[in-house]
């Protein structure tokens, strides 16, 4: 155990008196130190939860022979985030807390982990830092919200409250229903209720074998949830005493598996940057392409909001991760999970119990999977849509360019009728290095579908977009405008050429005319020059490696 370090030999006297200066018995010294890195914080819905589960952790780990010690980590509710300055932070905070989890675990020298997490980057973090320190670890994410009701009709976060904003702007709804849906939208504890990144990130997490299984989708109000806390306390214990460590369950086969299932789901498009993120850590070669490779054989079977119909509780009533794992099982690898079970043996054993959530493959929602790696002259280095959020009149676009050099100036545009139909709206200086931060777009894009110009109004963006956006919308554009992209050479005027299908973004102009215009482009000053987000703009990677700081 690693915990031998700080607590055996003459030489630790002093180690052992601060030890015991926390109440840890005598009896217990020799048990596996486990860690729990907890991200209970009263801000976020989805983590408002957690010192329920904690409990249940700690009760798991305690019948399971270890002893625990709990530490705090930060997070960001990006829905209270967004469309600020505070968006800034919100992907920086990643590599924040996957050092902190670091920090904690090899300055205690904990033997193992147990990581409650459940919001967006949170959940990445966390799984950076066990691939990073590669310890035994297990993650309980904390669940999904119930949806919300109001009149009758189940409602959710963005499609009922974000899109309300432009509906309420172009007065499509009043002042009442306003108030109404702002109240019943998010009922309580959880994560949102659709496949946005947090929920996505969740069933990537299972999907990858480092959660136990009907983790992602069980509720965070459930008994189930509960005992899923419990048996992973209980679990870590065991996955110490075996040396079961991140880097053998986090392989390339199970980067796949987790990818078709991302597809499978529709999932959000910032998992592209997350898991590419985590398999850095993991010493793992995942090309962008493979995203796109996978996505052209794996099939779209889940038709989640908020593109589709489904809400993260239909899923997990329709059994969950496993039982589409059972509808994937051909195209899967049979990879080990910290459950000790085989993804084989999970996908076999689960039980489909409602055919339309989880769709066979041969009446699949669409032939190909969620997401799709663009490239083209706008984006040599490729950019991510959506696909599974696009409807089929919007797969091809063209149109002409609004050209805004960051979210503040496009939302003002949108919100004052500036944007019509067949309009491409640009926003860039938005991207890892150049917001800095890569915010998320869920503002101006739910604006845009809250408008009901959703099938007429394109958006691209070297930003990112939340895991609620529809409609053709392509982010993670690189090279960035700040590292000197074509992005950041576009005029108000210009032709955009969009063809999902293809694979293309362009700009329809020549290569000349291109050159011309980068020749005469500066490099505009930093937004911010002071603090974390200033260090995190020098050291940060593009989107196409992941946003991950070197």
């Amino acid at each position: 155990m690693r915990s031998k370090k700080i607590k055996e030999g003459i030489e630790r006297v002093p180690h052992r008196a601060l030890l015991y200066a926390t109440g840890i018995p005598k009896s217990e010294m020799k048990k596996p130190f486990i860690g729990v890195a907890t991200g209970f914080t009263d801000i976020i819905p989805g983590h408002i939860g957690m010192h329920d589960l904690e409990r249940f952790i700690e009760k798991g780990i305690h019948t399971g022979g270890g002893y625990p010690f709990f530490f705090g980590i930060p997070g960001i509710c990006d829905g209270i985030a967004m469309g600020h300055t505070g968006m800034h932070y919100s992907l920086p905070s990643r590599e924040l807390i996957a050092d902190m989890v670091e920090t904690i675990a090899e300055a205690h020298q904990l033997d193992g982990l147990v990581l409650l997490t459940n919001c967006d980057k949170i959940t990445p973090g966390m799984l950076m830092a066990s691939a990073r320190i590669n310890i035994p670890s297990i993650v309980v994410t904390a669940g999904p919200m119930l949806s919300g009701r109001l009149r009758g009709k189940r409602l959710s976060l963005v499609n009922d409250a974000f899109e309300a904003v432009g509906k309420y702007k172009k007065g499509l709804i009043k002042d009442e229903e306003l108030e109404a849906l702002e109240m019943c939208a998010c009922p309580g504890v959880g994560s949102c209720q659709g496949m946005y990144t947090a929920n996505t990130m969740a069933c990537v997490t299972e999907a990858i074998g480092m959660s136990l299984s009907r983790c992602a989708t069980s509720l965070a109000v459930s008994a189930d949830k509960r005992r899923i806390a419990f048996e992973s306390g209980k679990r870590i214990v065991e996955l110490v005493k075996k040396n079961v460590t991140p880097r053998k369950i986090m392989t390339e086969k199970a980067f796949e598996n987790a990818i078709m299932v991302d597809l499978a789901l529709g999932g959000s498009t910032n998992t592209v940057l997350h898991i590419a993120a985590i398999a850095y850590e993991a010493g793992v070669e995942l090309p962008l392409e493979t995203f796109d490779i996978l996505a052209r054989k794996t099939p779209h079977l889940a038709n989640m909001l908020p593109g589709g119909e489904h809400f993260l509780e239909d899923l997990e009533w329709a059994g969950g991760i496993p039982a589409l794992m059972k509808r994937l099982r051909n195209n899967l690898h049979d990879a080990i999970t910290v459950s000790g079970k085989r993804i084989f043996e999970i996908a076999d054993s689960a039980e489909i119990v409602d055919t339309n959530v989880i769709r066979p493959l041969d009446k699949s929602y669409h032939k190909e999977g969620g997401i799709a790696i663009i490239r083209g002259n706008i984006a040599p280095d490729g950019a991510v849509v959506k696909q599974s959020a696009v409807s089929k009149n919007t797969m091809k676009f063209e149109g002409v360019a609004k050209v805004f050099n960051s979210e503040e100036d496009g939302m003002k545009a949108i919100m004052n009728g500036k944007i019509k139909q067949g309009d491409v709206v640009v926003i860039r200086y938005e991207g890892p290095k150049g917001g800095p931060g890569m915010r998320e777009m869920l503002s101006p894009t739910a604006a845009i579908a809250g408008m009901g110009l959703s099938e007429s109004v394109a958006l691209i963006t070297d930003g990112r977009f939340s895991g609620g956006t529809r409609g053709p919308c392509i982010g993670h554009i690189s090279p960035e405008a700040m590292e000197g992209g074509v992005i950041a050479i576009l005029k108000d005027g210009d032709r955009i050429r969009i063809d999902i299908p293809g694979r293309r973004l362009d700009v329809i102009l020549t290569d000349e005319e291109i050159k011309e215009r980068l020749s005469k482009w500066k490099l505009p000053k930093p937004k911010i020059n002071r603090g974390y987000l200033e260090r995190y703009a020098r050291m940060v990677s593009s989107a196409g490696s992941g946003a991950v700081m070197k």
